[in-house]
Parts: structure tokens; C-alpha cells; sequence
């Protein structure tokens, strides 16, 4: 009886035990790199366009907010991305920061970016955040995009 009681503290502590905390510039790197995911995923949607990009970007489980929709989740996320027209416009942003867990395998992004309508003038603004998961072979992929409308036209240049 003494054993089991002596085994269930012990489990019970060990169980409660801290994770080994990683290097403080291990976060910095993986940040970093995060950041640079980030702008990847940018210049691919200004390269090759949007629905490429979000294609190569999102995790298999992601989720899109958009506006005037329920959330659009996993396969259903991919098959609206795919069913996009892109040629009438280009996308791109600019990520401002990133935040990466201490564990190193969920981060987010948030910027602004700019919509150009090909037909128009006029550049549209808004804001986005993309939570992100690290995969299997160390690489970023988002698990949630949203972005919002309207920080005003012509008011940035990037």
C-alpha cells in the first residue's frame, strides 16, 4: 500500500515537471524564420497568384475567415481556395511581427496588405493575422488566415 501511494507521488510529480525549456535564441531563430515563411508566402501570391499560394501555405486542418462566410475548414478550406478566380488582382503584405510559442510548434503573423484590383487605380488596405504550425519537417504552414477590409485606399506604400 505504501508502494502504491509512494508510486502515485512520484508519478504525479514527474508528471507535473516543466518541459525542458528551449534556448531563449532558439525562439529568436524560429521567429525569425516564421517571419520569413511569412514573406515567402507574399512574394509566391505576387509570383504565381493567390490561389497558389494559399494552396502550397495552408495546413491540411487550416481554417479561412472571410468575410460574408462561415468559417471554411480542412479540405472544404482547399477546394474554395482552388475554385478562385485570381486574374483580376494581385495580393501581397507585409508581415509587422510574429510571435513563436516557447515550444517552438504554433506562431502567428500579423501585417497589412494590399489589394490591386488590375482594372483600377486604387489599392485597397486592410489588416491580416495567420496562426501558423510548425510541420513534420520543421517547415511553417498556416492553420488560420483572416483578414479584415479597410484601413483606407492609397494611404501605404508598399
Amino acid at each position: 500500500m505504501i508502494r502504491c501511494f509512494f508510486l502515485m507521488g512520484l508519478l504525479m510529480v514527474l508528471g507535473c515537471s516543466k518541459k525542458k525549456a528551449l534556448p531563449a535564441d532558439h525562439n529568436v531563430s524560429e521567429k525569425i524564420a516564421l517571419l520569413k515563411t511569412d514573406k515567402a508566402f507574399s512574394e509566391m501570391c505576387v509570383q504565381k497568384g493567390m490561389k497558389a499560394a494559399f494552396v502550397e501555405y495552408i495546413d491540411s486542418n487550416g481554417v479561412l475567415l472571410k468575410l460574408n462566410h462561415l468559417p471554411i475548414l480542412g479540405a472544404d478550406a482547399i477546394d474554395y481556395l482552388i475554385e478562385q478566380d485570381d486574374t483580376s488582382y494581385s495580393l501581397n503584405w507585409q508581415p509587422q511581427n510574429a510571435f513563436v510559442s516557447s515550444s517552438a510548434d504554433l506562431g502567428y503573423t500579423y501585417g497589412v496588405y494590399a489589394l490591386h484590383p488590375n482594372n483600377a487605380d486604387t489599392v485597397l488596405y486592410g489588416t491580416y493575422v495567420s496562426i501558423w504550425k510548425k510541420q513534420g519537417d520543421s517547415t511553417w504552414k498556416f492553420v488560420l488566415d483572416s483578414r479584415n477590409e479597410g484601413i483606407g485606399e492609397d494611404t501605404l506604400d508598399f
